[in-house]
């Protein structure tokens, strides 16, 4: 087996969990009306993405590339996470409930 054979074979293993952690992402996102899960699912999948950069970048042999692409992923999800997080308290305080269906009637 060469290294070529040997990578794709690692490729298709790390390809299985990118797909199985962006898939519990999504079920977290679809199937729940939890605003924490949603934020869980996001982030499930945002980890998929990640993994998927790093191997990739391990394929190409680019690891610097995809580390830093990583570095800068991870640092725009922080702050997606903070400023959905401060939503997400915001709306418990006003309305007493993380349900999406007791969220029809915001007004601005």
């Amino acid at each position: 087996m060469s290294a070529a054979d040997a990578a794709l074979e690692a490729f298709k293993t790390y390809w299985i969990f990118v797909i199985l952690l962006a898939l519990a992402g999504i079920y977290c996102i679809v199937a729940t009306r939890n605003l924490i899960r949603v934020l869980i699912g996001m982030e499930l999948m945002t980890k998929s993405a990640t993994l998927l950069i790093i191997v990739g970048g391990w394929l190409s042999g680019r690891m610097a590339l995809a580390q830093a692409l990583v570095i800068n992923l991870i640092v725009v999800e922080v702050v997606v996470v903070a400023v959905a997080a401060g939503i997400v308290v915001s709306l418990f305080r006003k309305n007493g409930s993380l349900d999406t269906r007791e969220l029809r009637n915001l007004k601005g």
